[in-house]
C-alpha cells in the first residue's frame, strides 16, 4: 500500500507544528535551539574525555545534536535562500536579499510521511473513539510529517532512554 510518501511541508515552529507566536517567538525558539546545541556540545565533549564512556551514549547524544543542528541550519537559512511558498506555489531560489524571511526566522522543511494505517471512518471498528479520526474523516496511524533531522533526534532520544540511562550523569 501507500505506507510511505514524500510530502513537502514547511514547519513554522517545533515538533508537530507547535510554535511560539510572532517574530519574537520564532527568534526565542531559534536562540533556545542554539543554546541547547551548545549545551549538548559541551556535554558531548565532557563525556568523550571520560574513560569507559559508553559508545552508545556518545552516538545517541551525537545523533540528538546532529538533528538539532540540522533543524537550526534549516531554520536559519531557508528563509534567506528561498521565496515564499503556498498551497499553490513552490518555493524557488531567491535572489540575494529577496528571501521570504530573515536570519533565524525561516521554516524547517519536513517531507517524510508514513501513513502506515489509513482508513476511512466507516472502515473502523466501533470501539475506535471518534477523537482519533482526523478532520478529513480518516484514521491515520502515523500522521506526523517529519525530516531526517527529526529522525536523528528521535532515534537518539529513544536509544538514550532505552539503553543508556545508566550512563547519564552530569
Amino acid at each position: 500500500g501507500d505506507w510511505f510518501k514524500l510530502y513537502f511541508t514547511e514547519n513554522y515552529g517545533m515538533a508537530f507544528g507547535m510554535q511560539f507566536g510572532g517574530e519574537w517567538g520564532k527568534l526565542s525558539l531559534s536562540i533556545f535551539r542554539i543554546l541547547a546545541i551548545m549545551a549538548i556540545g559541551v556535554y558531548l565533549y565532557l563525556i568523550t574525555r571520560k574513560k569507559n564512556t559508553s559508545t552508545g551514549l556518545i552516538v545517541s547524544i551525537s545523533m540528538i545534536m546532529a538533528g538539532a543542528l540540522g533543524n537550526i541550519i534549516d531554520s536559519a537559512f531557508y528563509g534567506l535562500l528561498f521565496t515564499q511558498s503556498s498551497y499553490h506555489t513552490v518555493a524557488e531560489f531567491a535572489k540575494a536579499g529577496e528571501g521570504y524571511a530573515g536570519f533565524l526566522h525561516g521554516r524547517v522543511v519536513d517531507m517524510l510521511y508514513f501513513p502506515i494505517i489509513n482508513l476511512q471512518q466507516s472502515e473502523l471498528p466501533a470501539w475506535i473513539p471518534d477523537f482519533l479520526v482526523g478532520y478529513d474523516g480518516r484514521f491515520v496511524f502515523f500522521r506526523p510529517i517529519f525530516n531526517l533531522a527529526d529522525s536523528s533526534i528521535t532515534i537518539g532520544v529513544f536509544w538514550l532512554l532505552l539503553f543508556e540511562r545508566k550512563h547519564l550523569s552530569l
